[in-house]
């Protein structure tokens, strides 16, 4: 069964090509036959980047629109020195994420009409994420259409990232507003849940552990981050919110704060809704502080070159996740992993350092060696580990997420589950 995965993100888009036996699904990740990602600057210039085994092609493109450069990337699946398959229906199943599925997608759903005028919807909840998930879908029709065949005989399914909160507690998903707004829909929804779901059954396994015995957490740190707290099989309680804006302080993304500076600034006609949405996603987080970047790295370099307000962003950025994840120890009645994941969880041993001192109170204990080689390994799934000490009753992981491996699993048990 071949399966592509597609992950269309803000700033980026990422597949992988993978190819599976009908009959079983691995218990561990395999490589996929093929990968492909495409990078986009502020000024809308894109890189892309495929692989095999066999050859590597890349191609910088300027002026195109972003499902074009899409559209440019898949082609290289079934045409050119990266060829995996003849034709693009030759591929079984197309699987894409989805971040946002709201109240009524909680399960994989094949992608029909309706789906994709539902994640349109949705876009005002996930603005950096649906739409480009949405993208990714129409570029694949376009793809069919070109190849003289109709873009429904595809088979793509949507993989949402809220399905794994489709059981938390209502006590932790609704909020303390009118009881009206949550029959409206308003609720905290998670997000990152394909990422945790895969994070937090790999922590099980790496452990030996039962996953319905493991109280953890999953950190999900990239240019977006958030927690996921698990316990019993299920995940519990998460940062992110009714939007990916709430919860830990991000790399554009401002977290959790005071609604009440909205509101004062609306009342004083200082901005608008639209330019405060604009700020709170675009502008905000690490580099609104900072002045200097979004990316962590940048902001290293900087507090080295002597910038106190890169000094604050990052001891804010660690701050507040330290608080996070305390937060969401009651709930859990105790914690026995913590695991880190995303690019900068994966490989930011500094980072990883500084929260588990701050969180020492736990007893929790990393080997600072451990901790400094699993960085510079360069992380895949041959590198996870546990980098705590022997002493610490928290185990302390570092796992490289696979976000395009659980799509790819999530499809192929929809598929045989439908079949």
């Amino acid at each position: 069964m071949d399966i592509l995965v597609l992950n269309a993100g803000s700033s980026s888009f990422k597949s992988s090509f993978y190819r599976l036996s009908d009959d079983y699904i691995p218990s561990e990740p395999i490589a996929p036959l093929w990968t492909g990602k495409v990078n986009w600057d502020t000024n809308g210039n894109a890189v892309l980047k495929a692989q095999t085994s066999q050859e590597s092609v890349s191609d910088e493109r300027s002026g195109m629109s972003r499902a074009e450069d899409i559209q440019e990337l898949l082609s290289w699946v079934w045409s050119g020195k990266t060829q995996i398959v003849q034709n693009i229906h030759d591929i079984h199943i197309i699987g894409h994420r989805v971040v946002h599925g709201g109240s009524k997608y909680q399960q994989p759903t094949l992608i029909d009409d309706d789906v994709k005028a539902e994640i349109d919807r949705l876009s005002i909840y996930a603005p950096l994420h649906n739409p480009a998930n949405l993208i990714g879908i129409t570029a694949i029709e376009q793809s069919s259409n070109e190849s003289g065949s109709a873009a429904h005989q595809l088979t793509q399914i949507a993989v949402f990232d809220t399905a794994f909160y489709a059981n938390l507690p209502e006590v932790a998903y609704a909020y303390p507003v009118p009881y009206q707004w949550l029959e409206r829909g308003i609720r905290k929804y998670g997000f990152h849940g394909i990422s945790h779901q895969y994070c937090t059954q790999r922590a099980a396994k790496i452990l030996e552990r039962d996953a319905a015995k493991l109280r953890s957490i999953s950190c999900h740190l990239g240019n977006g981050c958030s927690l996921a707290a698990m316990r019993s099989g299920r995940c519990i309680d998460t940062t992110m919110g009714f939007t990916p804006l709430d919860g830990l302080m991000m790399g554009t993304r401002c977290g959790s704060i005071d609604p009440g500076i909205l509101l004062h600034l609306l009342r004083e006609g200082e901005y608008t809704v639209t330019e405060l949405d604009r700020i709170l996603n675009f502008e905000s987080g690490l580099l609104g502080v900072s002045g200097v970047s979004n990316d962590v790295r940048e902001i290293e370099k900087s507090i080295a070159e002597g910038n106190v307000r890169s000094r604050l962003a990052l001891e804010m950025y660690i701050d507040r996740l330290a608080a996070k994840i305390a937060s969401l120890i009651p709930a859990l009645g105790g914690l026995d992993a913590l695991i880190f994941t995303g690019g900068v969880g994966e490989n930011n041993c500094e980072i990883r350092a500084a929260v588990v001192t701050k969180l020492a109170f736990l007893g929790v204990e990393i080997d600072p060696a451990l901790d400094r080689v699993a960085t510079s390994a360069g992380m895949s799934s041959n590198d996870d580990r546990d980098l705590a000490t022997s002493a610490s009753p928290v185990r302390v992981l570092t796992i490289h997420t696979q976000e395009e491996w659980e799509i790819a699993r999530t499809c192929w048990q929809y598929f045989h589950a439908s079949h």
